[in-house]
């Protein structure tokens, strides 16, 4: 039996460790939303609230500048299955505050957030991977910031959105 090939998610000719805007997307294993105590977005805040697992992440998330000297976190939001953040590479010497590494890659980045809310938890609960999109432009920027403003409040229209079928398996 010939195994499944999986699809490469990264451009071939880009140097993900390089300087850059980076809109990034990381699921839970199965979409089950458990990142959000309630699925529904708080008016005030245009936020929903967080769940212990979700407080994790945000913490993880928070981390990453302290990590990485020459990364930030521009934006996030935490929906009940996914996170949306734009993470900023910048040109800096990239040597990191926790490993002797050079500059830190994209990849790297996100693998550490993901062994963070892992050993913290004590089990993994994201899906292989993660979708990335290279900022382009400013209105490229722009329209980026505004869809994870909004999300929140679109949450049953978002492509995220599902009804898992089954138990969580963690």
């Amino acid at each position: 039996m010939e195994l499944r090939q999986r699809k490469k998610m990264r451009l071939r000719s880009h140097n993900y460790g390089g300087t850059g805007y980076y809109f990034i997307t990381i699921c839970v294993k199965g979409r089950w939303p458990i990142l959000c105590s309630d699925v529904q977005c708080v008016p005030q805040t245009n936020r929903m609230p967080l769940s212990e697992v979700g407080e994790v992440v945000k913490i993880g998330i928070e981390q990453i500048p302290t990590h990485y000297s020459n990364v930030q976190v521009d934006k996030y939001i935490i929906m009940p299955n996914h996170i949306h953040a734009v993470l900023i590479i910048g040109a800096e010497s990239g040597r990191t505050m926790c490993a002797p590494t050079s500059t830190p890659s994209l990849l790297i980045i996100v693998r550490m957030l993901k062994e963070y809310v892992t050993k913290s938890l004590g089990y993994s609960i994201w899906q292989k991977s993660f979708y990335d999109h290279i900022v382009r432009d400013e209105s490229d920027y722009l329209r980026i910031c505004e869809y994870i403003e909004t999300n929140p409040a679109k949450w049953q229209e978002d492509i995220y959105y599902a009804v898992p079928k089954g138990e969580m398996m963690l």
